[in-house]
């Protein structure tokens, strides 16, 4: 049947109707009084869900350009920077750090395993100079499910003293709870088509004080994703280039249903639909990448045995019409992904185990009882 298609995957997330209804209306003037206040109303809701009274700054951006200005704006050329790499996307903001001529240091663990906090503590005290100007963290590590423990390594990084710390928070943000004043986290950035439940294409960078200040001295190079001018311009209701208008419309609808919703409901939904889809593969004993207590809220990855990933992938989508993600790089091929970020209610929950269960009877898999991967779910979201 057409147009059912089911989005199951870490980003892009599904989109609620609301916010596609809003995102189809007609342009209007980017310097107009009407997209002021649009943008006046955005602003408020994007502190709201990032909890903080800092800056944060919309630009024209995927997750990985929020990331990329999240770094320039703050660093120069040959300043020393941790990044922690655990998967994908801690590996791309080293990338990007070595791209502008950064002084590398990595911290890495296993894909599928979290981040050693006591790693971070002995490097950070080791450095009696205060040569180290930034630690970069990827919160939620979308190509394994990992949740890293940002709030023990943001801990050592206050203890230092001098370094900022830069979270990728692009698939937690919305997800989890992140007070980002509370923890006094310098600069977060993410990304609309994750929990913000609209497309791709706006990226999101809160920026505090501390990180400010670094601004007045930072002299990598930057035009387009100068935060300076973002800041400026936020500060009138506008922007410093031509936007996005559509996805300002949609974004505006979708933080207002956020905050119908509340914060502390959608943590627990995430929270909710976490454990159900981890119940439900360990019911049908589908081994899971991340350990429990490191388990991300927006995306489940299982390395499955006695079946091939891209076999269940394959058979779910032309099935059930089911999207799923697979593995990156070295994980290709040996994982599915299943999101479980933004707008995705308990139905859904239900719906993508019970595809899952016929998907893996169809493929001759037979290491459950036909049931209870549903029933397991079922048991937690009561």
């Amino acid at each position: 049947m057409d147009d059912k298609a089911m989005l199951m995957i870490p980003g892009p997330t599904p989109v609620p109707e609301t916010v596609l209804r809003a995102m189809a209306k007609h342009p209007i003037g980017h310097r107009s009084g009407d997209f002021s206040k649009i943008i006046s109303e955005v602003n408020a809701n994007l502190k709201w869900l990032f909890q903080t009274q800092n800056d944060v700054l919309a630009i024209a951006a995927s997750g990985t350009g929020a990331m990329e200005a999240a770094m320039i704006n703050f660093l120069s050329p040959g300043d020393q920077v941790i990044v922690g790499c655990n998967g994908k996307f801690g590996e791309r903001w080293a990338d990007v750090a070595k791209a502008f001529g950064l002084d590398v240091q990595i911290i890495s663990a296993e894909w599928g395993k979290p981040l050693d906090t006591e790693a971070f503590r002995t490097a950070l005290e080791a450095d009696s100079q205060k040569a180290i100007k930034a630690v970069v963290i990827t919160h939620s590590e979308t190509s394994t499910g990992v949740l890293n423990d940002l709030e023990t390594i943001n801990q050592h990084v206050k203890a230092h003293g001098e370094a900022l710390i830069i979270v990728d928070a692009v698939t937690s943000l919305g997800a989890y709870n992140l007070p980002i004043d509370q923890l006094g986290l310098d600069v977060v950035g993410s990304g609309s088509q994750k929990g913000f439940m609209i497309p791709p294409g706006l990226g999101f960078v809160s920026v505090g004080e501390k990180a400010w200040q670094a601004y007045e001295t930072a002299k990598l190079p930057r035009f387009y994703f100068d935060l300076g001018k973002y800041r400026k311009s936020a500060a009138k209701d506008s922007t410093p280039f031509t936007p996005p208008i559509n996805l300002y419309f949609a974004l505006h609808a979708a933080l207002e249903m956020m905050r119908a919703e509340g914060l502390e409901a959608i943590f627990a939904r995430h929270e909710r639909h976490k454990q159900a889809a981890r119940a439900a593969a360990k019911a049908l004993g589908l081994p899971l990448l991340a350990p429990d207590e490191n388990a991300s809220p927006a995306v489940t990855a299982i390395l499955p045995d006695g079946v091939e990933a891209e076999q269940i992938r394959s058979a779910m989508r032309k099935q059930f019409d089911i999207a799923l993600a697979g593995g990156q790089d070295h994980l290709k091929g040996k994982i599915f992904r299943i999101g479980h970020l933004g707008f995705v209610c308990d139905r859904d929950i239900l719906t993508i185990i019970g595809a899952l269960e016929a998907t893996l009877q169809s493929l001759g898999y037979e290491r459950f009882t036909p049931g209870s991967g549903v029933a397991a779910a079922s048991q937690q979201l009561q």
